[in-house]
């Protein structure tokens, strides 16, 4: 993986205390307007937390509404997904905490492939699938489907901080929490928060 050090992640964004973002703050890429990355500041690398921290939603209810694109192209909502518990990440690949999680949601993906629950990381490179496709490579990330929301859309219109923000979505579409900031999504007590947030599958 690649290594990054503090001032090459906090370049262009705002310090950002431990545990905390700062909401409004930009990084402004071509045409594009991004939230920042979230990093706690005095760290040489980027160090994976639980969701200890998760906001949760009170009441759970739908985010609101907005699109995304396959590697293809195509439209789509959280919709298309009902009855399935989503794990959905905003992410980057020019994030260097978002960078550090990918392998951590890649083996969430493969450990909740069988029980309905997906994985879905939304990217906000405006390099769109090429890019991503690209990074996967690299990475060698082989559990994760291409998701593209290139302006940010949904970014904003869910209100989110920082990069990566990860939204948790029961099977009834209903957002149950939110966590901000790189997560080891392959600890047991992780996994098992998430399968009890998104509710057990219909028999």
């Amino acid at each position: 993986m690649q290594k990054t050090t503090r001032r090459s992640i906090l370049a262009g964004a705002g310090v950002l205390a431990a545990g905390t973002v700062a909401a409004g703050a930009l990084l402004r890429k071509p045409a594009q307007p991004v939230v920042a990355p979230i990093v706690a500041p005095g760290a040489d690398g980027i160090v994976l937390h639980d969701i200890a921290g998760m906001k949760m939603a009170s009441p759970p209810a739908p985010p609101p509404a907005g699109g995304f694109t396959d590697a293809q192209g195509a439209p789509h909502t959280l919709a298309d997904f009902a009855g399935k518990g989503l794990v959905v990440n905003l992410w980057a690949t020019w994030c260097a905490p978002c960078v550090a999680e990918m392998p951590a949601l890649n083996g969430l993906a493969e450990a909740v492939a069988k029980e309905g629950i997906l994985v879905l990381p939304l990217s906000a490179d405006f390099g769109g699938a090429p890019a991503v496709r690209k990074f996967y490579a690299a990475h060698e990330i082989t559990a994760l489907k291409i998701w593209l929301d290139p302006k940010g859309t949904l970014a904003q219109a869910w209100g989110a901080r920082g990069l990566p923000t990860t939204l948790i979505i029961d099977r009834h579409g209903r957002e149950q929490g939110r966590v901000e900031g790189a997560v080891d999504w392959t600890k047991p007590a992780t996994l098992a928060a998430i399968r009890r947030l998104v509710g057990p599958a219909a028999t």
